[in-house]
């Protein structure tokens, strides 16, 4: 799926090339770029300790200038550390294709959906009622040694979204 494979850097992002496909705008703010301690789900599917340093990408996903979904990217110190991933300004071709140019190719993904009710912090970043249910997806990206390279936390207003996979069988 576009979100997963690296694109060309003059190609731009995948979000917004969906978004312009299908006549709107899509774009994205950066909240937060940089170090910070892993949350307890974050260290589990890094396998590493909680509370250990790992580096985040907190972003507002926005189609035509509403915010669509929050998404926190992380990723292990040790490939993030020092590059782009870990700064505010917008990587040319998005960050799956900086990841790809550092040898760091995804190979499998998994994702866990759920479904609940936003707290405060969300319901004011997307501009929820209390009562609107919200969509919290986890997206793990293992490389071709099934090493961890990427943890997504996504949370997007139920009544905006439609997911499609397409698994092939055998």
């Amino acid at each position: 799926m576009p979100y997963l494979a690296p694109r060309e850097p003059e190609q731009g992002d995948a979000w917004s090339a969906e978004a312009a496909a299908r006549g709107r705008r899509g774009s994205q703010r950066i909240v937060h770029a940089g170090e910070v301690r892993a949350p307890a789900e974050v260290a589990r599917l890094f396998d590493v300790a909680d509370g250990e340093p790992v580096v985040v990408r907190r972003r507002v996903i926005l189609l035509d200038d509403e915010p669509n979904e929050l998404t926190d990217t992380y990723y292990p110190i040790a490939i993030a550390r020092g590059t782009p991933l870990a700064g505010t300004a917008k990587i040319r071709g998005g960050a799956v294709t900086l990841l790809a140019m550092l040898g760091h190719a995804g190979a499998r993904v998994r994702e866990d959906v759920t479904a609940g009710l936003p707290d405060e912090q969300e319901q004011e970043a997307l501009r929820l009622t209390p009562s609107a249910p919200v969509l919290r997806l986890t997206r793990l990206t293992l490389d071709g040694d099934d090493k961890p390279i990427q943890v997504d936390r996504m949370v997007m207003p139920a009544q905006r979204q439609q997911l499609r996979y397409e698994i092939s069988i055998g």
